[in-house]
């Protein structure tokens, strides 16, 4: 695919509208480039679909595992001195009923996901010597109480600017690709450009030319609320010594990935990430068939940062375009539609020339997308260790566990932590755990194998202290 903007104007008069919009708002050119190129492919019938027929599966033995790697620890020990790491930080915690910095939220032993990031940094450091950079890509709504938290941490500041801040997309009129006008909360007007827009934001902001003049070679990019995803040696050591100019890590899918995004070969042999806003409707079921499309995009990436130095060289940096239509207040359904214009980072895969996958282990995806997620980390399911790694309990038989909470009594932090107030039951030898109805839960709980608490009545049902719970259980 083309990584450089040959923009045509589809509307003049309503592109100029666009640019004066975010020139106001202080975007800067590099990222009103990137979103007119996006209205343009949008005014001339383009939809960012990736068709099955423009595609093959990746099959098994096509791309390296993880466990093939086990020699490189040293290549990637030698690396160390050159590579940064970037955490996606821009989440508010909205899923769980908060607007504050998802990152900020206690995790384990009463850390959050920052401490934990931070701390897994300050580990590296003092084992190897270094000082390697840790940087946050921002939202405006996370930037202040970020830093502030940063500040605690004032031994792994470096010379490197902590963060940088997301760009802004003006959301379009679903029904005549206007801009949208809420003067009742202009906040409303706009939208991020998802986590695609990492590459333009560290351009624009400096860092990227700061980094290579200060020798730093290679970044490590992965979300904040996957834990798991702390940088890894071996893998590094993979990385340089193979000189890919990007590598995406990638797992095997589940029946719970089948909606996420995966790797698939254009027809020309490159890798491309097909994420399911990009998926024809009528090829849906191909989409979410975890067989035929076998693996996930866990979203930790390593980038040679000269390699993305050279594509914005040679010009602007354009990642394939995501059309996602919603309500222009995700709160209130009676709220007309609207077209919001995004892209996402794995999707660099097309992008960079030679571009790499590797499969991981699950170990290497554990995100937090909600409560049900947040109470197995709270739990012994999950252990912390010294040098502040989150692992699965070795006494844990599974792979991976289903946990279903009743949204109506555990959709929110605070009512989880109102139903949980002695902190999580022990699941460590629980197989599944589903929770139907209000249920408060006394401390010292066990629960084991695979449980069901059901109550059925509209009063709160209470689980005493050092229950031991299995099977189905009525209370």
């Amino acid at each position: 695919m083309n990584s450089v903007i040959n923009s045509t104007s589809a509307d003049t008069a309503t592109r100029r509208l666009f640019a004066d919009k975010m020139e106001r708002e202080g975007q800067p050119q590099t990222a009103i480039d990137i979103f007119l190129s996006y209205y343009d492919a949008l005014c001339h019938g383009k939809t960012g679909y990736i068709a099955e027929s423009d595609i093959d599966p990746v099959k098994e033995g096509d791309i390296a595992d993880f466990s093939d790697i086990d020699d490189l620890h040293a290549a990637g020990e030698e690396a160390l001195a050159h590579a940064v790491v970037i955490k996606l930080n821009g989440g508010l915690g909205t899923s769980m009923g908060l607007y504050t910095a998802k990152s900020l939220i206690p995790v384990k032993n009463g850390l959050s996901f920052l401490d934990i990031t931070a701390l897994q940094i300050r580990n590296l450091n003092s084992r190897f010597g270094l000082s390697i950079p840790l940087i946050m890509m921002n939202s405006f709504n996370t930037e202040r109480d970020t830093i502030a938290a940063l500040d605690g941490y004032p031994d792994i500041k470096t010379g490197i600017r902590p963060s940088f801040i997301q760009h802004k997309f003006p959301k379009l009129n679903a029904a005549d690709l206007s801009p949208v006008d809420a003067p009742h909360d202009r906040r409303l007007e706009w939208n991020p450009p998802g986590h695609g827009d990492l590459y333009a934001a560290i351009q624009s902001s400096g860092i990227l030319d700061n980094l290579l003049k200060r020798g730093y070679k290679y970044a490590f990019i992965s979300n904040i609320d996957n834990l798991d995803a702390a940088l890894n040696t071996r893998i590094l050591g993979y990385f340089a010594d193979r000189g890919f100019p990007f590598l995406m890590e990638v797992t095997d899918r589940t029946f719970m990935d089948r909606k996420g995004g995966h790797i698939v070969r254009l027809k020309n042999g490159q890798l491309a990430l097909r994420e399911a806003a990009q998926c024809p409707p009528e090829s849906i079921n191909r989409f979410m068939d975890t067989d035929l499309h076998r693996y996930f995009n866990t979203n930790n990436l390593w980038i040679r940062l000269d390699a993305l130095h050279d594509i914005w060289n040679r010009g602007t940096l354009t990642l394939p375009m995501i059309c996602n239509v919603k309500k222009l207040d995700t709160r209130d359904a009676a709220s007309p539609d609207v077209i919001q214009l995004e892209s996402a980072m794995g999707s660099a895969l097309s992008v960079f020339e030679n571009a790499g996958a590797l499969r991981v282990p699950r170990s290497r995806f554990a995100p937090v997308k909600n409560c049900e997620e947040l109470l197995l980390l709270w739990s012994d399911y999950y252990d912390l260790t010294e040098d502040y790694r989150i692992v699965m309990n070795r006494r844990h038989k599974s792979i991976q566990m289903n946990v279903r909470l009743d949204p109506r009594f555990y959709g929110t932090l605070d009512k989880l932590k109102e139903r949980f107030p002695a902190g999580a039951p022990s699941l460590v030898e629980c197989e599944s755990l589903n929770v139907a109805g209000d249920v408060r839960f006394g401390k010292d709980i066990v629960i084991t194998g695979q449980t069901s608490v059901i109550n059925t009545a509209d009063e709160q049902a209470f689980i005493d202290n050092g229950t031991r719970l299995t099977g189905e259980v009525r209370c």
